[in-house]
């Protein structure tokens, strides 16, 4: 699959987000190295603190499905340039994809622009960071 695809698949998710406090939709695809694809959306509580973004939304579904290894993922937010993980989902995708993840961001223009996730969370805490 071509990362263009992927990311016209993260911008559809967004339609799919609950979004009703903040207004701002973001949407995510995520591709394992098989092929498939999983989206995800945000979706938002009035606490605030117990809502969840579309990248955690997308890598729980595929765990949840038995899913493993990932190739990639896209993330397209509403804001009017490039919409990066959060640092939470940052780490949740360090744990479950791998430093080696491409992170690919999508802008409104479906400009895309391409990282490993490791290039987004330099110096990262992993479970060798528990070794006693």
């Amino acid at each position: 699959m071509q990362y263009s695809e992927l990311a016209e698949i993260a911008v559809k998710a967004k339609s799919k987000a609950y979004a009703n406090y903040s207004d701002f939709h973001v949407g995510a695809a995520l591709l394992t190295k098989d092929g498939k694809v999983y989206e995800g959306a945000n979706i938002e509580n009035s606490s605030y603190s117990l809502t969840i973004c579309a990248e955690r939304t997308a890598v729980f579904n595929a765990v949840l499905q038995g899913e493993k290894e990932f190739k990639a993922i896209a993330v397209a937010g509403d804001s009017e340039s490039f919409t990066p993980p959060c640092g939470a989902c940052r780490q949740v995708l360090l744990e479950l994809c791998g430093e080696d993840l491409d992170v690919v961001l999508v802008d409104p223009q479906m400009n895309t622009k391409t990282f490993k996730l490791k290039e987004l969370i330099p110096f990262s805490f992993s479970k060798e960071n528990l070794s006693k």
